[in-house]
C-alpha cells in the first residue's frame, strides 16, 4: 500500500481521476506506466503514432479508427488525464454507482457512443451505408466478396434503420445492440 500511495504522487490529477473514472489507484498506476511506455519521447503527451507500440491495435483491422477516437477533432496530442478518461470507457460498468452522479464513461450508453463513433467517421450522427461498408471491408478484408459485403451492409441497414432514412442513428444503433454484452466486448485485458 505504501508503494501505491508514493507512486500516486507521480500521476497527474490522480485523486480526481480515481473519483471521475472509477479506476482504482493500482489501475491508475498501471495506466500511468503504460502511458509512459508509449510516450517514447518523454513529452508527457502521446501522438497517434505512439499507439503503434500496442500490438493488439496494430493487428486490429480498425486499429487506426480506435486510435483516432482517442484524439478530439483538431488535436494531435493526448495528455495522461485524457488518456485515462478515454480508457474508462473500457472498464466494466459499475452496478452500485450513485445514479445522481454524471453518467460515467463506462456506462452502457457511453460505451455504445464510443463504438458508434468508430463507424460514424464524418460525425453527422448517422452511420451511412458507405461508412458501414468501410468498416466491414476493414474487418472482413479478403474473407468475403464485395457482393457479400454489400449484402451484409444492406441487411444491417434494413434491420437497424427503424425510421427508413437509409442510415443508422445512434438510437437505432443502441437498440440493435440491446442484447449484446457490451461490457464483455469492450474491455481491457491488461487491467485484469
Amino acid at each position: 500500500m505504501g508503494s501505491s500511495s508514493s507512486g500516486m504522487k507521480d500521476v497527474p490529477d490522480a485523486q480526481e481521476l480515481v473519483q471521475e473514472t472509477g479506476f482504482s489507484a493500482a489501475h491508475l498506476l498501471r495506466l500511468h506506466e503504460r502511458f509512459e511506455f508509449l510516450d517514447r519521447d518523454g513529452t508527457g503527451e502521446l501522438r497517434p503514432e505512439d499507439f503503434d507500440a500496442i500490438r493488439e491495435l496494430a493487428m486490429n483491422p480498425i486499429g487506426d479508427r480506435i486510435i483516432r477516437a482517442f484524439f478530439s477533432a483538431g488535436k494531435e496530442t493526448l495528455d495522461f488525464p485524457s488518456f485515462v478518461r478515454i480508457l474508462a470507457h473500457f472498464r466494466p460498468a459499475d452496478k452500485n454507482r450513485d445514479r445522481a452522479q454524471q453518467e460515467p464513461a463506462n456506462s452502457r450508453t457511453r460505451k455504445l457512443r464510443f463504438a458508434f463513433q468508430l463507424y460514424d467517421q464524418d460525425g453527422d450522427g448517422k452511420i451511412s451505408r458507405a461508412e458501414l461498408l468501410q468498416v466491414l471491408r476493414l474487418m472482413l478484408e479478403m474473407q468475403v466478396t464485395e457482393e457479400q459485403l454489400q449484402c451484409i451492409a444492406e441487411r444491417a441497414i434494413q434491420e437497424a434503420d427503424l425510421d427508413q432514412d437509409d442510415a443508422i442513428s445512434f438510437d437505432e444503433f443502441k437498440k440493435s445492440l440491446e442484447k449484446v454484452d457490451i461490457d464483455h466486448k469492450m474491455s481491457i485485458r491488461f487491467l485484469k
